[in-house]
């Protein structure tokens, strides 16, 4: 299967699962059609959310302000927005290139 990963309005979207209270922070490969992605956080008060967002802005190299949650800010499946960026520069950053 490959990664959901679509183009949107100034940017693209993609869908995560999100692994709280792991060892590290770290993207793992893929889980179904969605990126596996494992945080150090616990999911409470959001804090899985803002790490999701730091961890991912900095892995892609971007400005968290470019990071969104689109949906599922309470639970492990949620759609993530990275605006300026398109699909090779992606997988290119997140080195999943050959999906």
């Amino acid at each position: 299967m490959a990664l959901n990963i679509k183009p949107c309005k100034n940017g693209i979207q993609f869908s995560a699962a999100i692994q709280p209270r792991s060892s590290k922070n770290q993207v793992c490969g893929l889980h179904g059609e969605s990126l596996k992605i494992r945080l150090t956080s616990p999911p409470v008060d959001g804090e899985a959310n803002k790490m999701c967002i730091k961890f991912m802005a900095k892995t892609l190299n971007v400005s968290p302000s470019q990071v969104t949650i689109v949906s599922g800010q309470t639970g492990r499946n949620k759609i993530i927005r990275i605006e300026d960026m398109d699909i090779p520069e992606f997988l290119e950053k997140i080195h999943l290139s050959n999906l």
